[in-house]
């Protein structure tokens, strides 16, 4: 696929110009080289489309384009804004770039390990070679993929991401295009995968000129950002091109393996194929003309398998979805708060069901929605979830961006690094977790309107009513809440980190080898009992036959064994070397755990 919008370098030296923009009747391209700014007309075309051939144009030129003689504006379809968003656009050859990667295939959802993080604060310099010096740490790890936060260019240089004005330019101050390139190529000589989080429920304010264009946005829909795409009305099939070709756009000029779409339900498409389907077959497609496996991941809230069942049988097709469920049934069952949309997950028994029957909200009523909510995906394959206990929604959207070392015990902490990554699930986890990190991880901007910071302060606290948190929320806007979200890399070196990190290393590893954790491969068995606080959940495949229990109790527990099979200890959080006591044992037909534990059991040869 090459990409038609935008600017295109040929190989004479010259570069094809092509925008969308039935707004305007003229459309002037105005380069700046040298010192000097040279304008030339475009093309209009019926459809609105205004393009042209320009000699003289190689890559490396900067341009913005002029609407009926108006203010020089970007092109919506820019590769990269070096100077932010209020500059002009750069002209990228993408074939550039060296590729070192032709071997690399992709990899299946069910033997994802994602490792989520964000680019500015996870390295002092916040660039993405700093991710890239990291990387053999975290092979190292045990994890198979990275997941980055949104990388499409934002205002100024403290950014979540999901701020974007730019969805096809690369953030200009994490390194711009061959930034992210090198990246995804040294990923794949570690093979490891690399997902991004894209945005297609919103685009942020400040620098947004799109609207100045065309139709983009939607004078019927709103979402809780702002305006909504047009998606679903007139002009609405270059919108739907626009959002479909940037998809296609990442996984073939970057080379990535896969998008997380963000919130995803949010986006409101009446439109006989939703664009989400749209984008995930064209996405898969083009996996296939590529010769590698393109995954398409999607946040959604709904709790509807329709987003994860295949496109012949009436759904729309995509590998998997991110399930809140779980976070909350687990986070309810270790810290015990129940305020927000906490409340609907108080049921003893609720990680016993999520872990059998990959939702809670399954139909039955939501208190924290006053409403029926979700429905049942029991028979849906289990690597078609993405599970885990921290990611940058769940902690950046607490008011202080508490991790889950600052709220839980040693034990307990130990215990929800078991519970995500002994699920029957596609694990994700939040960078520093796999050393206890106790910085924060806050949620930081950096806008240049004034007006828009102070909403940005007001949204933050409306949007934490409904939770119990007390005190003052950090400043959005202020550098020390940026800098005080970075983790800490030199706790894994030593003392509570160091043992941390040897927990996570080993569950990793016998995820890695025991065929029976690999999501969707082995039938899954879950027994509880609520009273006692206790889960199970037994992995059975061909001479495969696991079992990992969980007390989630704050008291000791004897669990029975299941059956009358014979048993060994393959791994408890309670053993000395990831900071336990040493107090899990095997009694005759009992299991003994001490509080706040897991334990994963290997059935025994015959």
């Amino acid at each position: 696929m090459t990409l038609d919008r935008g600017a295109v370098p040929l190989a004479d030296g010259s570069t094809r110009f092509s925008v969308w923009a039935p707004k305007a009747d003229t459309v002037e391209v105005a380069i700046a080289r040298g010192g000097t700014v040279r304008s030339f007309l475009l093309t209009r075309g019926s459809d609105g489309v205004h393009s042209g051939i320009l000699q003289d144009v190689p890559a490396g030129s900067d341009y913005s384009y002029r609407l009926d003689g108006g203010p020089d504006r970007p092109d919506p379809v820019s590769r990269w804004r070096p100077l932010g968003v209020h500059g002009p656009t750069r002209v990228v050859d993408p074939g550039a770039f060296r590729w070192t990667d032709a071997g690399w295939r992709g990899l299946e959802t069910a033997d994802l390990v994602i490792y989520e993080l964000h680019v500015g604060t996870f390295t002092r310099g916040g660039t993405f070679d700093g991710v890239l010096e990291r990387l053999p740490v975290l092979r190292e790890l045990g994890v198979t993929a990275i997941e980055i936060m949104p990388v499409s260019e934002f205002p100024g240089s403290r950014n979540w991401g999901y701020d974007g004005v730019s969805p096809y330019a690369v953030q200009s101050t994490y390194g711009g295009p061959d930034g992210l390139k090198r990246v995804v190529d040294a990923a794949h000589r570690l093979g490891l995968a690399v997902l991004l989080d894209v945005v297609y429920n919103h685009l942020g304010p400040e620098g947004n000129h799109l609207r100045e264009f065309a139709p983009y946005f939607s004078d019927r829909y709103r979402t809780a950002w702002g305006e909504g795409l047009n998606l679903d009305g007139p002009d609405s099939d270059e919108v739907r091109r626009y959002v479909v070709d940037n998809a296609v756009y990442w996984v073939t000029e970057y080379h990535l393996d896969g998008l997380r779409l963000d919130a995803v339900d949010r986006i409101v498409d009446l439109s006989p194929v939703h664009i989400a389907e749209e984008l995930g077959a064209a996405v898969h497609t083009q996996g296939e003309a590529l010769g590698s496996r393109k995954l398409v991941i999607a946040e959604i809230d709904a709790n509807d398998p329709k987003w994860v069942t295949p496109r012949e049988v009436g759904g729309y097709g995509l590998d998997a979805h991110w399930s809140d469920d779980f976070h909350h049934a687990a986070h309810v069952a270790l810290t015990g708060e129940r305020a927000g949309y906490y409340a609907d997950f108080t049921e003893p028994g609720a990680v016993a069901k999520v872990l059998a029957r990959r939702y809670v909200n399954d139909g039955r009523y939501s208190p924290h929605r006053r409403r029926r909510h979700g429905r049942t995906a029991a028979e849906v394959p289990a690597d078609r979830f993405v599970v885990a206990v921290q990611n940058h929604d769940q902690t950046g959207n607490r008011a202080r961006g508490e991790r889950l070392s600052t709220l839980l015990s040693a034990e307990a902490l130990r215990l929800a690094a078991a519970l995500v990554l002994l699920s029957p699930y596609v694990p994700l986890l939040f960078m520093g977790e796999e050393h206890g990190e106790t910085n924060p991880f806050l949620y930081f901007v950096s806008h240049g309107d004034p007006a828009l910071v102070e909403a940005v302060r007001k949204g933050r606290q409306e949007e934490f009513a409904t939770f119990s948190w007390a005190g003052k929320i950090p400043d959005p806007q202020a550098q020390e809440t940026f800098e005080s979200s970075r983790p800490e890399w030199e706790r894994a070196t030593s003392g509570d980190g160091a043992r941390m990190l040897a927990l996570y290393r080993e569950l990793l590893r016998l995820r890695r080898t025991e065929p029976a954790l690999r999501p969707g491969d082995a039938a899954i068995k879950v027994r509880n009992d609520d009273a006692a606080g206790w889960v199970a959940v037994r992995y059975d495949k061909e001479k495969s036959v696991l079992e990992a229990v969980f007390n989630l109790s704050s008291e000791p527990r004897a669990v029975p064994l299941a059956g009358s099979e014979s048993w060994r200890l393959a791994l408890s959080t309670d053993a000395p070397e990831y900071g336990g006591h040493g107090g899990t044992g095997l009694h005759g037909g009992e299991l003994r755990l001490p509080s706040h534990t897991a334990v994963l059991l290997r059935k025994a040869a015959a």
